[in-house]
């Protein structure tokens, strides 16, 4: 009489180790989510280190100035690069929105001799001060964005390839450029020399002053 043996065999114990595996990676998942194992790594996860070297102390300066003003702006730029190609092969234009903020200071540095008039009975000074200056403006890279932008076939080539940091990098100038001019048109130095005014009238007033003229020019 022919008698089959169940389980017998390479097959049989092929399908066995197969099964064994399976059970113990499950068992490896389940101990793992249940945070009795360590975590399991994704072997297609990416991983971001970043790396610097030490922050140099390049000057420092001494502060001699009353910082008056500031102010917080916003432009729209609008970038245009056209070449010899029709525009749908060649170019872009990109519209920028930049929000940034300038600052007005009043120089302190030459606040002595001819600069500060005491009277005889110590009832009136006169104080002259150089005019209200600004700082370089400065562009808030993570409030101002890119609104809209228009490539041709082989910018939208280029770039995916390698990219183009020179257009980013002219494009934040050119916002730069506009806040600092945007800056120099408005009331901004004049609110500066009204809060330096205000600031120095309080001030000498404490120290007995009656009489207190605070005047700008260079």
């Amino acid at each position: 009489m022919l008698r089959i043996r169940r389980g017998g065999g390479l097959l049989g114990k092929l399908v066995i180790g197969v099964a064994g595996l399976a059970l113990a990676a499950v068992l490896l998942l389940v101990l793992s989510a249940v945070h009795l194992l360590p975590q399991l790594r994704n072997p297609f996860g990416e991983t971001t280190t970043i790396t610097s070297q030490p922050v140099l102390l390049k000057s420092i300066t001494e502060l001699s100035r009353y910082e008056a003003a500031s102010g917080s702006f916003q432009v729209v730029v609008d970038l245009s690069q056209h070449s010899l190609l029709p525009s749908f092969l060649q170019g872009s234009e990109t519209l920028f929105i930049g929000e940034g903020t300038d600052i007005a200071f009043v120089n302190f540095g030459q606040l002595k001799g001819p600069a500060i008039q005491v009277s005889a009975n110590r009832s009136a000074v006169a104080v002259r001060l150089p005019s209200a200056q600004l700082e370089p403006a400065v562009l808030n890279v993570r409030q101002s964005y890119v609104y809209a932008q228009q490539q041709g076939l082989l910018n939208r080539i280029g770039n995916f390839f390698g990219g183009n940091p020179n257009n980013q990098q002219q494009v934040y100038i050119a916002a730069q450029q506009k806040i600092q001019t945007a800056a120099r048109h408005s009331a901004l130095l004049a609110e500066a020399e009204r809060n330096t005014r205000t600031m120095l009238n309080g001030m000498l007033s404490s120290l007995g002053f009656q009489r207190i003229t605070v005047t700008f020019g260079t």
